[in-house]
């Protein structure tokens, strides 16, 4: 059963997908190109190799994972080479969602929640300064939160909980939204409610305009 915007007055937005365009597939073309046959599957196994989870949380630095990915392909494979790769997942912000922030921002709370890491975070903030002159990306929100920065990542309760404790927001009245399902079973197990936008029906704009926000 659906819930009436008016039971909401704050809305968290995931980043990647959601806002900034993404690419996953880019970056496992790109380190195949290299000759990294395997990436792919040492991807979709985050969670059993650990790599990604701990870099997403901060427990592993740029550099532990750049020296992981030596370790796992060729020792010689630069951290230029590593960090153009693990970029080029990366697309851009269009203008519009950065308009339609601004316009939720007038009748809720809007805050961002976005698992990433630490080559990701300087790579995407020179995309939108190149793209859109935007030197301070997080000041666009009430809050903005990554992963890496607050050791805690989607779709574990804890990260809810604390950007929702940060600005004194209850969850019975917050609405998450994210392209990743895993992360939208999280949050409603938090609490919240929660929006699974499936990127091949529509975008953000979209389920925004028919959630009547």
């Amino acid at each position: 059963m659906s819930v009436p915007h008016s039971s909401f007055d704050t809305l968290i937005l995931d980043l990647g997908g959601v806002l900034f365009d993404v690419d996953y597939h880019a970056s496992m073309r790109a380190f195949h190109a290299l000759g990294f046959e395997d990436f792919d599957t040492l991807y979709s196994k985050a969670k059993q190799d650990h790599l990604f989870d701990g870099f997403e949380t901060g427990e592993l630095t740029a550099a532990m994972f750049r020296d992981r990915i030596r370790d796992l392909f060729r020792p010689d494979i630069t951290d230029r080479e590593i960090d153009a790769c693990w970029n080029a997942m990366l697309g851009t912000l269009p203008r519009e969602r950065i308009d339609l922030v601004e316009r939720l921002k007038e009748r809720y709370q809007v805050l961002l929640l976005s698992n990433t890491n630490a080559i990701h975070v300087p790579a995407f903030e020179a995309i939108l300064a190149r793209d859109l002159g935007i030197t301070d990306f997080k000041g666009i929100f009430h809050g903005a939160y990554y992963s890496c920065e607050i050791g805690l990542r989607k779709p574990h309760a804890e990260a809810f909980h604390h950007v929702l404790q940060q600005h004194q927001a209850d969850p019975a009245r917050t609405l998450f939204i994210d392209d990743s399902i895993q992360h939208v079973i999280g949050a409603r197990e938090a609490g919240l409610h929660a929006e699974h936008l499936e990127l091949e029906k529509e975008d953000v704009g979209g389920m925004v305009k028919r959630l009547g926000l």
